[in-house]
């Protein structure tokens, strides 16, 4: 399992490995089909990244077009909210909960144990394209803390031991299925 850092590619960049297919068609039918909803640009932001993976740098225009505003105003927002990725993910999501119960039992120093196995910080995605490691602010799971999610599972009770194991699982299996 080669896990070295890469920072986020350019913006241009739209069609890394892993990334979905877009056209400006689908991201004008997006915006067409949820436009008229209260507060339509976080609803126009998820479904593209529900359907792509992530929200293209080529979206952003149409998607101010179609509801008026200004590119800087869509890109305020994509970039305060951290759920939104500009760039796709990684073939396994890795969230880390960094809330109250989880730092009670330990979860800064498996933070830093996660961040140096993977040789990337918060918002980057691991070179060979396997991990995309993102912060989480409570999972539900605190008497189990500390936890992580990985794509949709969540893991209680996470050691450095255990995560080393399943991450060396988690790259195994994605090798095999290839």
């Amino acid at each position: 399992m080669h896990m070295s850092a890469q920072s986020n590619p350019a913006s241009n960049q739209d069609s890394l490995p892993g990334s979905a297919e877009w056209t400006p068609d689908m991201i004008q039918a997006i915006v067409a089909d949820l436009k008229h909803k209260p507060g339509a640009l976080l609803p126009i932001l998820h479904a593209i990244q529900d359907r792509v993976g992530h929200i293209p740098e080529g979206a952003v225009p149409i998607i101010a077009e179609g509801l008026q505003q200004t590119r800087a105003d869509i890109h305020g927002v994509i970039s305060f909210y951290h759920h939104f990725r500009t760039q796709p993910a990684g073939s396994h999501v890795l969230q880390v909960c960094r809330a109250e119960a989880c730092q009670s039992m330990g979860s800064r120093a498996l933070e830093a144990h996660i961040r140096n196995r993977l040789g990337v910080d918060y918002h980057q995605t691991t070179s060979d394209r396997e991990f995309t490691l993102e912060p989480v602010y409570c999972l539900g799971n605190c008497a189990c803390a500390p936890s992580i999610r990985v794509n949709d599972r969540i893991h209680g009770r996470v050691t450095p031991e255990k995560f080393d194991r399943l991450a060396e699982q988690l790259t195994t299996s994605t090798l095999e299925l290839k």
